[in-house]
């Protein structure tokens, strides 16, 4: 069992603390008060919860560093980037469908360092640090070693309301019926998570903010897999569109999307 660094203990003490929170209203999805935000996304009264221990946890511990969340935007301090998602998956809450999770990143230099993923529902700890491996619940994880796309199922982001982007439906169907399955879970961050659990064999999304995958690009790099644009090229911290996947399948997802 590899010893978790002090970050990912920091981080671990703040998601659990705001998970406990998360799981009381996700028990009691009936009282939550729902305020529209844009058109197909919503904003609860637990995300705002969740997102307020999640700072005052890691402020208490890293007061210095500057903060990046999905609902309060940039907090600003030294060059260490934290990246916070209080719920990924926000919809699959508000209907009770518990794949959601707790999403916080560390950038230095540019680069994901650190990250860890935690689906209070499931009580699944997802962890991984640069050069130490990436975990869940005490167990090494790695992307799978399927080679054969007609053998692999593949997770994507279904565009939904005023998010949508042309060739989806042409990409889903250059995918589909080249492989075992597609998959749609409502939370990147699991999604790539299942990718470097080898539970899925390739994601792919577009439209996407670095909240939603600043954990699971890490953990899909040190579970052994691949980080690219959807186009094959380098992925960055900026970049909107992700292709992740073991090492053997990239380059044939990446050529079933190239259908321009």
């Amino acid at each position: 069992m590899q010893i978790q660094p002090p970050i990912i203990n920091i981080f671990e003490k703040a998601v659990r603390k705001a998970g406990k929170t998360l799981l009381r209203d996700f028990g009691e999805i009936e009282n939550l008060q729902i305020q529209s935000k844009n058109l197909g996304d919503f904003v609860t009264n637990a995300d705002l919860k969740t997102e307020k221990v999640l700072l005052d946890t890691l402020k208490y511990y890293l007061p210095d560093v500057t903060y990046i969340t999905e609902e309060s935007g940039k907090i600003d301090g030294n060059n260490e980037i934290i990246v916070i998602d209080p719920i990924d998956g926000t919809t699959n809450f508000i209907h009770g469908i518990p794949i959601i999770s707790i999403v916080i990143g560390r950038i230095k230099e540019g680069q994901i360092t650190d990250g860890v993923i935690f689906n209070p529902v499931l009580n699944e700890f997802y962890w991984a640090s640069k050069g130490k491996g990436a975990w869940c619940n005490n167990k090494r994880l790695r992307v799978s070693k399927r080679n054969n796309l007609i053998d692999c199922i593949i997770g994507t982001g279904i565009p939904h309301a005023n998010r949508t982007y042309p060739n989806y439906l042409e990409e889903i169907n250059s995918i589909s019926k080249n492989c075992s399955g597609i998959r749609r879970l409502g939370s990147a961050a699991i999604d790539l998570a299942y990718v470097a659990a080898g539970k899925l064999d390739a994601f792919w999304e577009r439209n996407l903010n670095i909240w939603d995958v600043s954990a699971g690009v890490i953990l899909v790099l040190e579970a052994g897999g691949k980080v690219t644009k959807t186009d094959g090229t380098e992925w960055q911290i900026d970049s909107k569109d992700i292709l992740v996947s073991n090492l053997n399948i990239h380059d044939i997802v990446k050529e079933k999307l190239d259908i321009i």
